[in-house]
């Protein structure tokens, strides 16, 4: 402790100053080859102070310590401080001052070079930066930064958080892939392929969606059936592959798919999630047990005559045309059959027109209403219209669309599998290499998304709208009220599912960008955008359904006229001055809405006022009725 003390005293003193070292203490100095600095301190390489030594002392490698006798020849030991010396303050004038900035950074690289030499053995107990610092205070603030050879010796490294952790506080089985072993939970069914994508791809919280799984689980089941129908599996193995898939379109299992969106662009690591417990499911169904030692193979048995490059494309196509058909057009017919009663029940309230946000010319409220109805036909038919080419399959095509080590008759056989089991007109795709290479059938499909996203807010937007108030805004609807609005303003009720609908259409327009990107990024004969792609595809599907069947629910179907506030502002607008057009012109009737504008009159006040008609014609001519055309 006494010479710790007296080392940290060092610090304070002159380098050239060696009075201050403790009797038995050994400083060992490298010299320097260049002269002393004029205006400095001799300089010194930073080999540091060494502590008294036992003989049984070892260096860091734990070879014997070394004697005085062996440090290098360049280095000499100062065993009896030497005798102080007097020198004369040196006289310092102005340039000295503005000097010593400059040549306190040349001591310091000068320093800093000597301190990147290789340095003699340092005494046990001794760090080596520490001793660095001791010995060549001029760079103290260098050597306080720099590494440390023994660095990596200082502290163990920090494992970031992972799965493996989880796994150690459990019991495990091994598995073995072309990898080697590696430990895996033993309660899981999965295997070696999808622990290593736990452990490598740990980006984000988003997960294969439940669609893409129930439909990888149906091909593995149609292709189990296939494959014994050809007789190129046997009939236990198929039986209990199609028991364990049908488990899983079941809905069990779901927590053993853990695997991210973010993984290998081809879907590999998913498909062999799906391979790995199916095939220690069934090993299980047929008695045996998971692991190494299972009946069933995951390769061999439940991905025969498949590759992650068809069949992960196939269940894109299952999941999508199911999610379609199942979910988004029937959620879409319904909110259309709810408008077009709206616009059969307000066919005969004429209000005002808006055309730029200003006053046009008269209409009904039916007739509005009627073109959103027009809206989703279009945007159903455009949905329908994209399912021909997600009933294409690629499976069959194996790797690069070829059907390599695929039995002949297996694609034809799996499609019409899957059709039987879906009741959906499923086909194999005439040309594999289309169906892999690219995405273009469900960059088609977004795009028909895209457009029933465009008319979803459009139409929440005009209804929100027209809701505005309820006495300071356009107030010509009246929408349900479903919650408080406010969490200041007592009594406050806001357009929410209205807002709800133009946020998912928001967040529809942004996949479609990346799904566009995707679909033009595949490679040669392989798309490897596929897991993104499918998890945009399927959230626009589900936000899209979703989002019409809740606001049908609980805005549409409670839609109701303010026809008082209608008739207010019809009788109000200046634009029924359109209609005296054909009997006295575009100027004179421009000079009648004018003079009422700006007098605040009504339009026949101010056409009386100017004289172009008659109180009867006025009534004759200026009827908002008569202006909506045929209703």
């Amino acid at each position: 402790m006494a010479t710790v003390r007296a080392i940290a005293h060092a610090r304070r003193k002159s380098v050239s100053d060696h009075s201050f070292l403790p009797k038995g203490v050994e400083r060992s100095m490298t010299t320097v080859d260049s002269p002393r600095d004029a205006n400095g301190p001799p300089r010194f390489a930073a080999s540091g102070f060494a502590t008294p030594r036992r003989p049984d002392d070892t260096d860091d490698t734990g070879d014997a310590d070394e004697t005085a006798a062996t440090v290098p020849h360049r280095t000499r030991a100062l065993t009896t401080p030497p005798r102080r010396k007097t020198i004369a303050a040196p006289r310092i004038d102005a340039r000295t001052r503005r000097d010593r900035p400059a040549r306190r950074a040349t001591h310091a690289r000068r320093a800093l070079a000597d301190f990147r030499a290789p340095a003699p053995p340092i005494a046990r107990g001794t760090t080596r930066n520490r001793a660095r610092r001791y010995a060549c205070p001029s760079v103290d603030a260098v050597a306080r930064t720099a590494p440390s050879p023994h660095a990596h010796r200082a502290a163990p490294a920090r494992r970031p958080p992972s799965s493996e952790g989880a796994i150690m506080s459990e019991a495990v089985r091994m598995e073995r892939d072309t990898f080697g072993e590696i430990a895996v939970p033993a309660a899981r069914l999965w295997g070696a392929q999808t622990q290593r994508s736990l452990q490598n791809f740990k980006i984000s919280t988003e997960k294969q969606s439940p669609e893409l799984i129930h439909a990888l689980a149906l091909i593995k089941r149609a292709a189990a059936a296939v494959n014994l129908e050809l007789g190129v599996l046997a009939q236990d193995k198929a039986n209990a592959i199609v028991a364990a898939a049908d488990e899983i379109i079941a809905g069990r299992h779901a927590d053993e798919f853990p695997l991210a969106v973010w993984q290998t662009g081809s879907g590999t690591q998913t498909n062999m999630n799906l391979n790995e417990v199916i095939a220690n499911r069934a090993s299980e169904l047929l008695g045996g047990e998971r692991g190494e030692s299972r009946a069933v193979h995951p390769n061999d048995d439940v991905n025969r005559g498949q590759s992650s490059n068809d069949v992960f494309p196939t269940a894109m196509h299952i999941a999508a045309a199911r999610a379609i058909v199942d979910h988004l057009l029937p959620a879409l017919r319904t909110l259309r059959a709810t408008l077009d009663a709206k616009a059969a029940a307000f066919a005969d309230i004429v209000k005002i027109g808006r055309t730029h946000l200003q006053d046009a010319t008269p209409l009904t409220l039916g007739q509005e209403f009627s073109g959103y109805v027009a809206q989703l036909d279009q945007g159903i038919r455009h949905v329908e219209a994209a399912l021909p080419h997600l009933y294409e399959l690629a499976q069959g095509g194996t790797a690069v669309g070829t059907g390599l080590n695929a039995h002949p008759k297996f694609a034809a056989g799996v499609a019409a599998e899957i059709g039987r089991l879906t009741g959906l007109p499923f086909v194999s795709a005439p040309n594999k290499f289309e169906v892999m290479a690219a995405a273009d059938a469900l960059v088609f499909a977004h795009g028909a998304l895209k457009t029933v996203a465009a008319s979803l807010m459009k139409i929440a937007n005009d209804i929100r709208w027209l809701a505005s108030g309820p006495r300071c805004g356009l107030g010509e609807l009246s929408i349900p009220e479903n919650e408080p609005g406010s969490s200041i303003m007592p009594g406050k009720v806001n357009p929410t599912q209205s807002e709800a609908v133009t946020m998912l259409c928001c967040q529809v327009f942004g996949n479609d960008v990346a799904v566009n990107f995707g679909g033009a990024s595949g490679n040669f004969e392989l798309n490897v955008f596929r897991p993104m792609i499918a998890h945009n595809v399927l959230q626009s599907v589900r936000l899209l359904a979703d989002g019409a069947r809740g606001f049908n629910d609980h805005c549409a179907v409670g839609i109701e006229p303010n026809r008082a506030r209608i008739d207010a502002l019809l009788n109000e607008s200046l634009m029924l001055v359109t209609a005296l057009n054909p009997h006295i012109g575009y100027d004179k009737a421009a000079q009648i809405a004018k003079k009422a504008h700006k007098e605040g009159t009504t339009l026949k006040a101010a056409a009386l006022a100017l004289g172009y008609v008659t109180d009867a014609q006025f009534d004759e001519w200026v009827r908002p009725e008569h202006m909506v055309g045929n209703r």
